[in-house]
């Protein structure tokens, strides 16, 4: 049995998300392993290093596969993109160690959000830039956005149940807003991300720049622990999954 290493990119716009679901084939997870299995002819389980939500892009997802077969990286890589539809594609493929696991090996994300908040959006961008009504207030999202930066617990910051037991506490390394024109990125980095927590902290950002949240209320946001203290969850078109770190 060989192992390999993928590097995955697909637009999440068709999909329920990258993991496999009972009740759909539309996953990324779910068509490649489908194509994988075809290939070797046994059941093919993937892991994919960041499960992103229905509707969200990745750029440069890392999954690995475990696959009997006498076929070279090269020919694995071949095989997928040859079946693969044309909004996933397989852009690098290679052998990895026999305890590479893409999800437990990973050592870190960056997640970019986004938006257009000044004039016309650009049409031939529409289905990975979140249009926005209101023009916002630059320098008081980047004064925001550094009281979450580090070690914390970030509960408030995402759409976990109530029950869920494990930890909620993440550590963000880097979170940054750049304007291109029109244009606003939240790039963020950090080791681990909570369901809907890049989505929510995006959101809560955004109402610091229509002045309806304070730069200074983020630790109180944090400490309260209570999902309804923090933003809203901005759409999933906006978000793009740009690395893994390992």
């Amino acid at each position: 049995m060989k192992n390999f290493r993928l590097t995955v990119q697909y637009d999440g716009r068709r999909y329920s998300g990258w993991q496999r679901q009972g009740n759909t084939d539309k996953t990324v997870q779910g068509k490649l392993e489908q194509i994988l299995s075809r290939m070797t002819g046994h059941a093919v389980e993937i892991n994919g290093a960041g499960r992103t939500d229905a509707g969200v892009h990745a750029r440069a997802q890392v999954a690995n596969a475990k696959l009997y077969t006498d076929s070279s990286a090269a020919e694995v890589m071949a095989y997928l993109n040859a079946y693969l539809p044309a909004d996933i594609a397989v852009t690098a493929c290679a052998p990895a160690p026999e305890r590479f696991h893409a999800r437990l090996n990973a050592k870190g994300k960056r997640y970019c959000y986004r938006l257009c908040d000044r004039g016309v959006p650009d049409v031939f961008t529409r289905g990975y830039v979140c249009a926005w009504e209101n023009a916002l207030d630059d320098r008081a999202m980047r004064e925001a956005a550094a009281y979450l930066v580090g070690t914390h617990d970030f509960r408030a910051f995402s759409a976990v149940n109530r029950r869920f037991k494990k930890s909620t506490v993440r550590t963000i390394t880097a979170l940054e807003l750049a304007r291109t024109g029109n244009e606003l990125c939240f790039t963020v980095e950090g080791t681990g991300f909570l369901y809907h927590m890049v989505r929510i902290l995006a959101g809560t950002l955004v109402e610091v720049g229509e002045g309806k949240r304070a730069p200074q209320s983020m630790p109180d946001i944090l400490s309260s622990l209570d999902r309804q203290q923090a933003g809203i969850t901005m759409p999933p078109h906006g978000l793009m999954l740009e690395e893994i770190f390992y």
